[in-house]
C-alpha cells in the first residue's frame, strides 16, 4: 500500500466523508489513476503544512483534494468556462488553455460540490502559476503540487520539502526558481504570473529577514 492510498484510509481526514468520497468517486471517472495518486499526495502534504504553519486542516484538505477537478477538461471546455466566468485572459492563455486547469478546477469546485469559502477557492485557482499577494493557505497548496512525494526523490526537491518546514515564502521563491529553470530548459511558454509570484515570494521573504523572522 502506497502512502497515499495509506492517507485515504485514514481517519486523518479533516473533510466530511461523505462529501470526500463524492469527490474522488467524480475523479474516477474523469482523470487517470496516477493523477488521483498525485491528487492525494498534494491533499497529505497540504494537510501536512497546514499543521506545521499553523493554518486550518480542513481547508487545506478540501483544497488539495480538488486542485486538479479541471485537469483533463478539454483546452475548448477550459476558455468557454474562462469566459463564462469573466476571467482575465491573455494571449498565452488563449494559445495554452491548460494553464487554465487551476482556475477552472475552483469553479468546480463551487458548482460541483458547493464550494464557498473565498480562501479555499483561492488556494485551488493559485494552485499552478501562483498569486502575488496569496495567502498562506494558498502558498501551502502551491508548494504541495509541485513537491508532493510522487513528484520524485531527487536532492533538489529533497531540499526544496524540507524548506516548506521551515521558512514558507522561501520555499515559494525556491520552488518558483526550480518551476521556472525546468521551463526554460524545455522550451516552455511561461506565464507572466509565475514570474511576479516569484519576485513577491522574494519580497515576502527578504521584508521578513530584514524584521527578524525566521518564517
Amino acid at each position: 500500500m502506497t502512502s497515499t492510498e495509506a492517507w485515504q484510509n485514514t481517519a486523518d481526514s479533516f473533510i466530511d466523508p461523505q462529501q470526500r468520497n463524492q469527490v474522488l468517486n467524480w475523479l474516477k471517472d474523469r482523470v487517470p489513476s496516477s493523477r488521483i495518486q498525485h491528487i492525494l499526495g498534494v491533499e497529505k502534504m497540504a494537510d501536512d503544512l497546514a499543521i506545521d504553519h499553523q493554518l486550518d486542516r480542513t481547508k487545506a484538505q478540501i483544497a488539495g483534494l480538488m486542485h486538479d477537478l479541471a485537469k483533463y477538461f478539454h483546452p475548448q471546455i477550459l476558455l468557454e468556462t474562462a469566459i463564462a466566468e469573466k476571467l482575465p485572459l491573455d494571449d498565452i492563455l488563449k494559445n495554452h488553455p491548460h494553464l487554465l486547469h487551476a482556475d477552472i478546477s475552483a469553479v468546480v469546485a463551487r458548482e460541483e460540490f458547493g464550494i464557498e469559502d473565498r480562501e479555499v477557492l483561492n488556494a485551488i485557482a493559485n494552485h499552478t502559476l501562483g498569486k502575488p499577494e496569496m495567502s498562506p493557505l494558498s502558498c501551502v497548496v502551491f508548494l504541495a503540487d509541485t513537491l508532493e512525494p510522487g513528484r520524485g526523490n531527487t536532492d533538489e526537491l529533497e531540499a526544496l520539502r524540507a524548506l516548506c518546514y521551515q521558512n514558507l515564502y522561501r520555499a515559494v521563491w525556491k520552488t518558483c526558481d526550480y518551476t521556472l529553470n525546468y521551463l526554460i530548459k524545455t522550451s516552455s511558454v511561461i506565464h507572466p504570473r509565475a514570474v511576479l509570484t516569484r519576485n513577491w515570494a522574494l519580497q515576502q521573504h527578504q521584508n521578513k529577514v530584514q524584521l527578524g523572522q525566521k518564517r
